[in-house]
Formats: C-alpha cells, sequence, structure tokens
C-alpha cells in the first residue's frame, strides 16, 4: 500500500501530540538549529554529549540523532556508548554521516558507527551516501569540505543500494529525496533550491527524522513524513524570504505553523518498488 497525505498528517500530529525527546549528540555549527526545528516540528531537543552522561540521558528518549558534522574522537565514542545503550533499550537511530568521503576520520567514524551499532535511518547527501555504499553503487563520490557536489546519481538508487548493505533504512536528499529500506522506495518531491543556500539545513532534515522516528516504527513513513513536511516547509518558507537570511527565520515558522491541510494539499510523495 502507498504511502498518503493522510498518513504523513497522523504522524505530524503525532509528533506534536506526544512531544517525545530528541537527543542529539550533533556538531556546534548547527546545534541551535537543529534544537529550534525539533521544537518546531513538536519535539523537545536535547543537545548532551558528555560520555559520562550520555547513557541516562538516551534511556529518557524516544530517538537518538548521531551527527558527525564538526567531529572529534571523543565525540565518537560519547556517540558510541549512547548507541549502545539506545540499541539495548529499542530506541532508535538517525544517523548523519556529514562530510563521509572527505577524510578519513569521517568515513570511518561513519563506518564505525554502522558497524557496531544498529542504525534505524542514515540519512546524506548523494556524495556521502555513495562513500558508505561502496563501489556497488555506482557512482562516483565527490565532495567538497563536507559538500556534496556533481554527479546526478539517482537518489533512490544510491539509498535502495545502502539498504540493502546496511539492513537498514536510508535516505538520500536532494532535489528529490529517495527513502527505501531495500525492497521499498518513496520519492519525495517537496523542498527548494534556497534550502542548499543555508548552514545547517541537511541536519536540521535529519532531526525532523529523528522526531518522526520517536513515534513510527516504520522507518521508511517515518522518514518521508519529516523530509515531506520539512520540504514542504522550505517551500512555503521560500515564498516569504529574501534570501537566505530571512529563509532561516521563515523556514522554523513554516514548520511550526504547518497544518494537517498543508499537508494533505502540498506533500508530493511517490512511493515504488526499489530498483532491483
Amino acid at each position: 500500500m502507498s504511502i498518503t497525505q493522510a498518513q504523513i498528517a497522523e504522524i505530524v500530529a503525532r509528533v506534536r501530540a506526544r512531544r517525545p525527546l530528541v537527543h542529539h549528540i550533533t556538531n556546534y555549527v548547527t546545534v541551535n538549529g537543529v534544537a529550534n526545528i525539533t521544537l518546531c516540528m513538536g519535539a523537545l531537543p536535547v543537545m548532551a554529549q558528555a560520555k559520562e552522561e550520555v547513557e541516562q540521558m538516551v534511556e529518557a528518549a524516544g530517538a537518538l540523532v548521531l551527527n558527525l558534522g564538526t567531529l572529534w574522537p571523543e565525540q565518537v565514542e560519547a556517540m558510541v556508548i549512547a548507541g549502545r545503550r539506545a540499541n539495548q533499550l529499542g530506541i532508535p537511530i538517525i544517523l548523519d554521516p556529514v562530510g563521509a568521503g572527505a577524510t578519513s576520520l569521517r568515513t570511518e567514524s561513519a563506518l564505525r558507527l554502522l558497524n557496531e551499532l544498529s542504525i534505524a535511518v542514515v540519512r546524506g547527501n548523494a556524495a556521502e551516501m555513495a562513500v558508505l555504499a561502496g563501489p556497488a553503487a555506482g557512482v562516483e563520490a565527490k565532495i567538497k569540505g563536507v559538500e556534496s557536489i556533481g554527479g546526478r546519481a539517482d537518489p533512490a538508487g544510491i539509498a535502495t543500494e545502502l539498504a540493502r548493505r546496511l539492513h537498514c533504512v536510508a535516505a538520500v536528499t536532494g532535489p528529490v529525496d529517495g527513502v527505501c529500506d531495500g525492497t521499498r522506495c518513496v520519492r519525495v518531491a517537496n523542498g527548494h533550491a534556497m534550502m542548499g543556500k543555508v548552514t545547517g539545513t541537511g541536519c536540521m532534515a535529519t532531526a525532523v527524522i529523528g522526531a518522526c522516528a520517536a513515534v513510527e516504527a516504520d522507518f521508511v513513513l517515518a522518514t518521508a513524513t519529516a523530509l515531506a513536511a520539512y520540504g514542504l516547509s522550505g517551500e512555503r518558507a521560500a515564498a516569504q524570504s529574501r534570501g537566505p537570511g530571512t529563509f532561516q527565520v521563515q523556514l522554523l515558522d513554516a514548520l511550526a505553523e504547518l497544518s494537517a491541510q498543508d499537508l494533505l494539499s502540498g506533500v508530493r510523495v511517490k512511493e515504488e518498488r526499489a530498483p532491483a
């Protein structure tokens, strides 16, 4: 059965009704935006990353979001500690492998987390995800700093290969997002080019996935819901903005104000079988 706009609206309403705690171990460049977008989605953020407290904090959470944006080895150790406790408790982990492929530290850290933890959802741009999927994805990964450059790879194809390799849900975000679990695949066509002009919009997308995964155990559905709601908010924000500065403020307002009717009329998703 295909994902419907009504299902998406219901999950967003569930997030707002339950207000789940989302535990973020994230990067200092985007931490404020990540916390605010989590609140605007209707969930509660906590930004705890000291290894001495992460186990206790994750015990109270509905989801754990791990973001490699500003990476150092001690942070990875805290992620492993928190992730192992989350796995013991059945709390979903969402990984954002920022900059995988840019340096060996980033690539190895992302692969370590994927190997040592049971990850529910991995979300990244096409280059990051192609690096993690390996040569079988058939894509040359091009990354500069933490940004994906060049290439016209099908996001659904990369997501499918990564999902099959890692036994998780993979979300490749871009002009059209691909969300796959190896069998099912959802294309999400919501979003706006302005979202690529502001630092942290990818990190914020991952945060919104965490909020939805905290209340919905079908992680394909939860991820598609998050990306559709977030992308639609980006469209509405861009219509009210003069440029990147005002867009940041408008994006928060647009997500906070997003109604069920907005979702029913504005979400553009299509579910299909994953590529062979």
